[in-house]
């Protein structure tokens, strides 16, 4: 027989063929069901579905072996049995399911690749390649990734057994498939560091239990510290040491947690705090919906809270539409233009631009040639230069909710902050992640903790403030493993899971927003050409050319995702407070 000198096998197979392929099944799982506002079903829980993987068979070959495996990996969380089937005793050892989870694409392609070997060894030595779309990091963040993920594998065939894995990477490795099957994107409440007002969402990806109910797997995990994009950002109300001994339904359809732990019912300093964070963890991940939630301590009621009573824990300030006409500030209405606002700022007036509004409006920022001033919204208030330095070397002004106002001095390469009542020049920022950066843009988000940034490499950032040893920008990351493909012109919060980015190419213009949990990106479709774009939760605005001499009008994005005019003519610049 002449001996091949190399052989390549690829198998390009879809998620369920591979599962099938290896002997596996998925089987509704009784317990979890979706809940509704109407009380039916069970308000605690999520549907999901389990994974029974199949052992190895001895008529498998070593790719059969290894898509079983990766199965057998699927299927762990729930049966843990299984997998270790596959593996030699010294792998088995040497293996740990710990550390972050390797997400695979579903239309990925098995290759393998056994360099001399003709296949019939009873050593086998197979290096794997498949496309990688995300990893899962061990507190639970969902990191997008693009490229190939890699790996080799040795496998040992055992007479009468068949192959088994000797050589195995440490940890999970799913498909997309699996990781929509078995986790669920999950926002969890913290309470913002800064002025402790205002709740700030972690987003996560957490493991269904068959065991437990989703609701209790939301609060074990709201019990730990946040994911590392908000270390040092959040707190919590809940006392080190506190423990979920019960989540049940109670009467009245009233879902009800008992804790244990050094909570002293007594003491309702952190009362407020601490039910925001149940409430919002479980009705914004659309569990216990519309019902009263109860929270015990060793058994006794602590407190109750009511649905549907809206607190101000997500409070974003004065919901307003601003645009600019001629350097003056107008609000607008709902039949389209308005009226100035109050003061210099709603005077015409050459070179002033990029107008910011603090949380309630009453103070506005601008930048002219000479550096960024600020002025009161009332007929008493004067412009006054707060921070010095031109438009190149400053970038566009941006309020924090507790009064501040911050830019990012690329001169001198630090962040700037000023407080309006603190009577003192700017001060500079810790962000010793952005050394040498060249940084084009920077807005703080309404929740008063992240931070987008761009740079000349048309890169979007999202960093935090974090409080742990002084204030400092930190933490930053990339959002999502797709480029902009082009020139970013303008950027906007649109809330506090959402970046707008608009950006320009060479196949034209396009608005894409950025979901910084899980680095989703969805273009808006566009009919004109935009200069500027705000946001405030549904509600977007932009700037658009009208190639009519009419200078340029406000468009509002419609729920239908068309655009709709709010303003016809002699408007640029739509803003709203923050963001």
């Amino acid at each position: 027989m002449t001996r091949t000198r190399r052989l390549c096998a690829v198998a390009a197979v879809a998620a369920a063929v591979a599962l099938t392929g290896s002997g596996c099944s998925v089987i509704p799982v009784s317990g979890p069901y979706v809940v509704d506002d109407t009380g039916s079903g069970d308000p605690l829980s999520k549907p999901f579905q389990r994974m029974i993987a199949t052992a190895p068979q001895p008529g498998w070959g070593p790719q059969d072996v290894l898509k079983g495996l990766q199965a057998a990996m699927a299927a762990y969380d729930d049966d843990p049995t299984v997998l270790p089937q596959y593996l030699t005793p010294e792998a088995l050892r040497g293996w740990s399911p710990d550390g972050a989870v390797t997400v695979l694409d579903d239309a990925w392609n098995w290759t393998f690749d056994l360099g001399d070997q003709d296949g019939t060894e009873s050593v086998q030595k197979i290096s794997v390649k498949a496309p990688q779309i995300a990893r899962i990091e061990e507190d639970d963040t969902y990191v997008p990734l693009a490229g190939n993920w890699a790996r080799p594998f040795e496998l040992v065939k055992v007479e009468g057994v068949g192959y088994r894995v000797r050589g195995l990477p440490q940890g999970i490795i799913l498909t997309k498939s699996d990781v929509a099957r078995a986790y669920r994107p999950t926002k969890l409440y913290y309470l913002g560091n800064g002025t402790q007002d205002r709740l700030v969402v972690d987003s996560v990806r957490l493991r269904l239990k068959p065991t437990k109910t989703y609701a209790q797997v939301v609060l074990e995990r709201l019990l730990k510290a946040p994911s590392a994009a908000l270390q040092g950002a959040v707190s919590t109300s809940f006392p080190t040491g506190t423990k979920i001994e019960s989540v049940r339904s109670g009467e009245d359809e009233r879902v009800v947690i008992n804790l244990s732990g050094p909570i002293d019912p007594l003491d309702l300093s952190g009362e407020h705090g601490l039910m925001a964070q149940i409430r919002y963890s479980l009705t914004n991940n659309d569990v216990a919906k519309g019902r009263a939630i109860e929270v015990q301590v060793d058994g006794e009621q602590y407190s109750v809270s009511q649905p549907n009573v809206d607190q101000g824990w997500l409070d974003n300030g004065v919901n307003t539409d601003y645009y600019v006409d001629k350097g003056a500030v107008h609000y607008m209405t709902n039949e389209g233009p308005g009226g100035a606002v109050a003061g210099p700022a709603g005077q015409p007036r050459e070179g002033y631009s990029n107008f910011a509004l603090s949380k309630q409006g009453d103070l506005v920022a601008a930048q002219t040639s000479t550096g960024i001033s600020i002025t009161a919204a009332t007929q008493e208030g004067q412009w006054q230069e707060v921070i010095p330095g031109s438009p190149q070397d400053l970038t566009a002004p941006s309020w924090h909710r507790d009064g501040s106002l911050w830019t990012f001095d690329r001169k001198n390469g630090v962040v700037l902050r000023y407080d309006p009542a603190a009577n003192r020049p700017a001060e500079r920022v810790a962000a010793p992640g952005l050394k040498g950066w060249d940084v084009t843009r920077m807005r703080i988000a309404r929740d008063g903790v992240r931070v987008v940034l761009t740079t000349r490499e048309n890169i979007v950032h999202v960093g935090a403030l974090t409080q742990t040893g002084g204030l400092m920008l930190s933490n930053v990351r990339v959002p999502t493993a797709r480029e902009p493909g082009g020139v970013i012109e303008d950027l906007a919060w649109r809330d506090d899971e959402h970046v707008l980015v608009l950006v320009k190419s060479n196949a034209g213009q396009t608005l894409n927003e950025i979901d910084i949990g899980d680095g989703d990106v969805t273009e808006i479709p566009l009919k004109n050409r935009l200069r500027r774009v705000a946001a405030l939760n549904e509600h977007v605005l932009a700037q658009a050319e009208t190639g009519k001499g009419k200078g340029s009008e406000i468009l509002e994005l419609s729920q239908d995702q068309s655009w709709k005019t709010r303003i016809e003519s002699n408007a640029e610049a739509p803003l709203f407070p923050l963001g």
